[in-house]
């Protein structure tokens, strides 16, 4: 086979947007991505399609209605009698919102002559790439130039090993069948919090537990105390200067262990949600036996122009610094 122009390894909002872009600037293209969707068919988008920015927009925007119309409407005289919450339906909702997008990016493939190679990447040097398909089969393509787009996946952290039933992480989170009672959160930052807004909104307690003395550390100051004061109304607990030392589940839910100023701590969750950041997707890249440099935490050096030290291999997005 002769080489593609370009090899785009991700098909998130890195790589799906670069490959439609290079292949309208005439180039020829490929973009592999080893996503399965949760009836295991592959999918573009990667995490903020599928599991990321858009549904959970979904659910915020699914339980600011059930919210307004629960407590807000009353007040313009409006009557709409008791207000229930389907959430198997605001699910399926999410699910039709994802699987349209999704769907539109594999119509701009089609359209722009991507060819989309269903699997796992691995670097084999410069212009060379070792194929896993999702059946097991090898497959070698070379390529002119290679970007790495694959993005970031959750922090796992060992006083709160995910089980994918009573302790989660953000994708789990998206994805409950039933509101839970009582709902922890290890981690008040971006996601944890709007985790934390839609289930509180759709009537659970919800409790965060934030290392750091202060909410949204990264964040501009000023905005961040709006921000607390507006979790607070909704009634979110957030607990700061709260760490958490240890995790047990049980038949009667997660008991979370922590430590803050009134020294160590225990209480019990229905569902306890680990959203204590995310952190670069380049384990299984083979990037060290390529020559590819990266730190201690696997992120991936560049410079100005997104050039690895390996040449004609580029990378961007969550992968690399910033």
């Amino acid at each position: 086979m002769d080489p593609y122009d370009v090899l785009w390894i991700g098909a998130g909002p890195g790589g799906y947007v670069g490959a439609i872009r290079s292949a309208q600037l005439g180039l020829r293209v490929a973009c592999v991505d080893r996503w399965l969707d949760p009836d295991g068919k592959p999918a573009l988008g990667g995490t903020c399609l599928n599991v990321g920015c858009i549904p959970s927009k979904a659910l915020l925007d699914s339980s600011e209605q059930y919210d307004r119309a629960k407590h807000q409407f009353s007040a313009h005289g409006i009557s709409v009698g008791k207000v229930a919450m389907d959430v198997p339906k605001m699910l399926k909702r999410k699910e039709k919102i994802v699987s349209n997008l999704t769907g539109g990016i594999r119509a701009l493939f089609k359209k722009n002559s991507i060819d989309w190679l269903q699997g796992s990447a691995r670097l084999v040097g410069a212009g060379e790439v070792e194929l896993t398909l999702h059946d097991g089969t090898l497959q070698q393509v070379l390529a002119k130039k290679i970007v790495i787009a694959t993005g970031s996946v959750p922090v796992a952290i060992p006083v709160a090993e995910v089980d994918g039933i009573q302790i989660v992480d953000s994708t789990g989170a998206l994805n409950f069948d039933s509101v839970p009672e009582r709902l922890g959160i290890i981690g008040a930052g971006v996601i944890g919090l709007e985790l934390g807004s839609v289930w509180r909104r759709l009537g659970a307690e919800v409790t965060l537990f934030e290392a750091m003395p202060e909410l949204l550390p990264p964040v501009d100051r000023e905005l961040a105390r709006h921000a607390a004061r507006a979790y607070k109304q909704q009634g979110l607990d957030i607990r700061l200067g709260a760490k958490v030392t240890g995790s047990r589940t049980g038949p009667k839910g997660v008991d979370v262990t922590f430590e803050d100023a009134d020294g160590e701590q225990s209480q019990t969750f229905d569902r306890l949600v680990v959203a204590v950041g995310r952190r670069a997707c380049s384990d299984d890249l083979g990037l060290d036996a390529a020559g590819v440099r990266c730190s201690d935490r696997g992120i991936i050096e560049v410079d100005g122009g997104f050039a690895t030290s390996l040449p004609g291999v580029y990378a961007v997005g969550d992968v690399i610094p910033g």
